[in-house]
């Protein structure tokens, strides 16, 4: 989430200093929880949205699988009449309740407790947001922030059966839930690697002031990734190395190539970070030479007048030709004024032919080495 000017908010936590552990201090801003239902099985889904969480028995009830998912985490009462229903730990939901946390995964006694951050991009500006998943024998609660979501695919698998989603358990469901998350992270780093493809061109071409803010928004982005997607790796690397009863070895399998994922998000992103440190660079290079070459063809054009003005200044002075046949004679001559034009003219042509030989107006010959 942004702020009106487009910048993201510093985390305030809400829970006072020395609350017992526990506190559920909710959002005053945060939207009413909507809750919505999967149910499935190999044979059929059930997908309902619920207004009273009693309703969610007989749907938990009635399916091996069931995805439970929470949009808003504006109402306490609300939250804490689900974690009762699904035994989830109050610290564990107090967590929840401050969306802060690094990307983790916690055991519960028969429950894990799965951290990660949503990624998303409007209007060039970046945000993330927390996903909390609690997995159990046979659902999968998930907590948002706000709704929408990157998950709409793995809704579309469970509906139309594709793949082994609904021949599986639910710890293949957490699975394809993480999968999604950070597929998530692709499409956004390719667009950020065509911005900064666009940025090298523009440096090139024509490099003004808003090229940096660019670049120095290209950076903050990049950073936030950074440290959206380290500790991402870490929770999926933690649910491949735990023993866990309610992870299967198969499942595992599946999360090894997620872990992959995650590898490939952190190598796109420590790379683009290097080209946009890179762009910088470039970008003060190219000022510089562009300020170079303005200052060597103002040189060039002082330096063709210098002797122009010097002769011009010479002529200029009020000497009396008849009081001395010394000053200045040229003035009585019949043709003096050509012969200052054409002296003039010589002189210049001579500095730009020379300066042309020497390449330092753009041409090259024989003298660039030696001029160099």
């Amino acid at each position: 989430m942004t702020d009106s000017k487009g910048r993201r908010p510093s985390f305030r936590r809400r829970t006072a200093p020395g609350a017992p552990p526990g506190t559920l201090e909710t959002d005053p801003h945060a939207p009413f929880p909507a809750i919505s239902v999967i149910g499935f099985g190999p044979e059929r889904v059930v997908e309902k949205t619920v207004q009273d969480v009693r309703e969610l028995e007989l749907l938990v009830e009635g399916t091996p699988v069931t995805w439970i998912n929470v949009d808003g985490l504006g109402d306490a009462p609300t939250l804490i009449e689900l974690a009762e229903m699904f035994g989830i730990h109050r610290l564990a939901l107090e967590d929840v309740v401050h969306p802060h946390q690094r990307a983790k995964v916690e055991e519960y006694g028969e429950e894990l407790f799965i951290v990660a951050r949503m990624i998303s991009r409007e209007n060039e500006v970046l945000s993330t947001e927390q996903i909390s998943l609690f997995l159990g024998e046979g659902f999968v609660v998930t907590f948002q922030e706000h709704p929408g979501d990157c998950l709409e695919p793995v809704r579309e698998r469970i509906r139309k059966g594709r793949g082994r989603i609904r021949q599986a358990g639910s710890d293949y469901l957490a699975y394809a839930i993480l999968d999604a998350v950070v597929d998530a992270y692709f499409p956004i780093l390719e667009e950020l690697g065509e911005e900064l493809e666009e940025l090298e061109e523009e440096i090139l071409e024509i490099p003004d002031r808003g090229t940096v803010s660019r670049i120095h928004t290209l950076k903050r982005d990049l950073l936030l990734l950074r440290r959206t997607v380290w500790p991402l790796r870490e929770a999926v690397n933690a649910l491949l190395r735990e023993e866990s009863i309610l992870m299967s070895r198969e499942t595992q399998i599946y999360l090894r190539d997620c872990y992959d994922h995650t590898i490939q998000v952190i190598d796109m992103v420590e790379n683009h970070r290097d080209i946009t440190s890179g762009l910088m660079d470039f970008y003060l290079s190219s000022v510089s030479n562009r300020m170079n070459e303005v200052m060597k063809v103002l040189t060039i054009i002082a330096t063709i007048f210098i002797p122009l003005t010097f002769i011009a200044g010479i002529y200029g002075m009020n000497f009396n030709p008849e009081a001395s046949p010394w000053n200045m004679p040229e003035l009585n001559w019949r043709w003096g004024y050509p012969v200052f034009w054409v002296l003039m003219v010589t002189i210049g042509g001579t500095l730009l032919y020379v300066f042309r030989r020497k390449g330092w107006l753009g041409g090259g010959g024989k003298g660039d080495a030696k001029g160099r």
